[in-house]
C-alpha cells in the first residue's frame, strides 16, 4: 500500500446535522461516546494499511484539526514515510472555497502529485462503517481499471435522491451511472434493490489527475465526482464496481449515513441494544481516537430514597452517575448525573452536567451544557420550542453548546 495516497474529504458544512455542527465540521461530531465520525474512516485507513494520508478541511475545522493532531498523528512516523496531514484550503489554485468534491481535490492537485502516488483513494470522512480498503485497491489493479468504485446495495425506496446508483455487467464494469436520481434503476433480478455509490473511489493517478484538470475547464461543470467526473469516465474509461465487504462480521452489513439528526440519533442509540449491530468491542478491526487520561466513570448511592445506576447505557471514563437514573443512553465523558434526575433515551456529550430532578427524555445534549434542577426536556415539545431547542422531524430534542444554561455547583448531589 506505499504507491497509494488517501485523501479524506473532511470539509462539508453539515447543515442538516444542525445545530450540532454550529460550532464544529460534519466529521468532528462526537459518536458513541468517545470517538469522533472521521475516526472510523480514518481507522479503515490504519487497518488496511494505508500510512499516507491527507485529509481535506474546510468549514470550522479546528476541533477536528485539534482532534487529529492529538490522536492520529502518534501513529504514524514520518521519517518512514508515513503521514496524516490536515490540509486547508490553500487557494493555490483560485481564490474560491471548494465548488464540489472534485473541486477540492482539484486545488489540492499539487499536494497530490508531490507524493507521486500510483493509486489514490477517495474517501468521506463522514460515514459509519468498517472496510478493508486494500481489498478494494488490488480489486482495482487486478481487474486493470482506470477508476473502481465501492458498491453497496440499498432497497429502492431508501436511495432515491440519496445515492449515485450504477448499472454493471456481468463482469462488474460500471456501464450506467446516476447521481441521485428520482427513480433508481434497480439491479436485474432484484427489482427492489439497487447499487449505490458509497463516495469511495479508487484511481488510477494519472487518470484522475487528467479528468480534475479537463474537469476544471468546463464552467458549466459542478466540480463534483458524482455529478460529473464519474458519468464522464464511464463513458470513456474502464470503471469498476467493487462490492462492499464489511469487516464489521456481523450477519448484516454495516454502514450508516449520520447525515441527518433522526439518523444519527438512532445510529447512536443502536449501541445500547444487547448486542448492537456496530461491533465496537472487536479486536480484529479496532477502531481508534484520541482518549484523554480520566478517571473510571463512577456510580454513588444506593437507597430506597436514590440510587446512582445506568440501563443498557453506554457510560464514558470521568463521568458520574450522582445518585440519578440512565437508560437506553449514551453517557459522554466527564458527565455528571445529579440525584433523583432521569435521562432517558438520550445521548449526552462530555462536561455535561444535569441537575437534580431534572428528567430527559429523547434528547442530545452537546457539550458543557448544565441543565438546572427540576428541568425538564423532552417531555412537552412547546415548552421545548419556547426554551430555543431544535426538534428534529422524528421528535428528538437538541439543545447545542450556545444554549447552555448557568453552571450547577459541582458539590451538587
Amino acid at each position: 500500500m506505499k504507491e497509494v495516497l488517501a485523501v479524506v474529504l473532511a470539509g462539508g458544512k453539515g447543515a442538516r446535522l444542525g445545530p450540532l455542527t454550529r460550532d464544529r465540521a460534519k466529521p468532528a461530531v462526537p459518536f458513541g461516546g468517545i470517538y469522533r465520525i472521521v475516526d472510523f474512516t480514518l481507522s479503515n485507513c490504519l487497518n488496511s494499511g494505508l500510512r499516507r494520508i491527507l485529509v481535506l478541511t474546510q468549514y470550522k475545522a479546528m476541533s477536528l484539526d485539534r482532534h487529529i493532531t492529538l490522536g492520529w498523528r502518534n501513529y504514524l512516523c514520518r521519517e518512514l514515510g508515513e503521514f496524516i496531514d490536515v490540509v486547508p484550503p490553500q487557494q493555490r489554485i483560485d481564490e474560491q472555497w471548494y465548488q464540489g468534491t472534485a473541486d477540492a481535490v482539484y486545488q489540492n492537485i499539487y499536494t497530490l502529485e508531490k507524493e507521486r502516488p500510483e493509486y489514490v483513494v477517495i474517501l468521506a470522512g463522514d460515514h459509519i462503517y468498517k472496510m478493508d480498503y486494500s481489498k478494494l485497491v488490488d480489486f482495482h489493479k487486478e481487474n486493470s481499471a482506470d477508476v473502481t468504485i465501492a458498491a453497496l446495495r440499498v432497497r429502492g425506496k431508501e436511495a432515491a435522491r440519496q445515492f449515485g446508483i450504477m448499472q454493471v455487467d456481468n463482469e462488474s464494469r460500471v456501464i450506467g451511472f446516476e447521481e441521485k436520481p428520482a427513480e433508481p434503476k434497480t439491479i436485474p433480478g432484484s427489482p427492489d434493490y439497487c447499487l449505490a455509490s458509497m463516495g469511495i473511489y479508487v484511481f488510477s493517478a494519472h487518470y484522475l489527475f487528467d479528468e480534475l484538470i479537463t474537469d476544471a475547464r468546463l464552467p458549466e461543470s459542478s466540480h463534483d465526482f458524482g455529478w460529473n467526473i464519474i458519468p464522464s469516465m464511464v463513458r470513456t474509461h474502464r470503471v469498476m464496481a467493487f462490492p462492499f465487504l464489511d469487516e464489521n462480521r456481523k450477519r448484516d452489513a454495516y454502514w450508516r449515513d449520520v447525515g441527518t439528526i433522526d439518523s444519527y440519533y438512532q445510529a447512536n442509540i443502536e449501541l445500547t441494544a444487547v448486542e448492537p449491530q456496530l461491533n465496537l468491542y472487536d479486536d480484529h478491526w479496532p477502531v481508534r481516537t484520541y482518549q484523554p487520561n480520566l478517571p473510571p466513570s463512577k456510580y454513588v448511592f444506593k437507597s430506597n430514597e436514590r440510587c446512582g445506576a445506568a440501563f443498557d447505557s453506554v457510560v464514558c471514563g470521568g463521568a458520574i452517575i450522582s445518585g440519578g437514573q440512565v437508560t437506553r443512553t449514551i453517557v459522554g465523558p466527564q458527565t455528571r448525573v445529579n440525584s433523583y434526575a432521569e435521562v432517558e433515551d438520550s445521548i449526552i456529550f462530555s462536561r455535561v452536567n444535569i441537575g437534580r430532578k431534572a428528567k430527559i427524555r429523547r434528547a442530545i445534549i452537546d457539550k458543557g451544557v448544565c441543565i438546572p434542577e427540576g428541568a425538564r426536556v423532552g417531555y412537552d415539545e412547546e415548552e421545548d420550542r419556547k426554551n430555543g431547542y431544535v426538534i428534529s422531524p422524528g421528535g428528538v430534542v437538541v439543545i447545542a453548546k450556545a444554549e447552555s444554561f448557568e453552571p450547577i455547583m459541582a458539590e451538587s448531589i
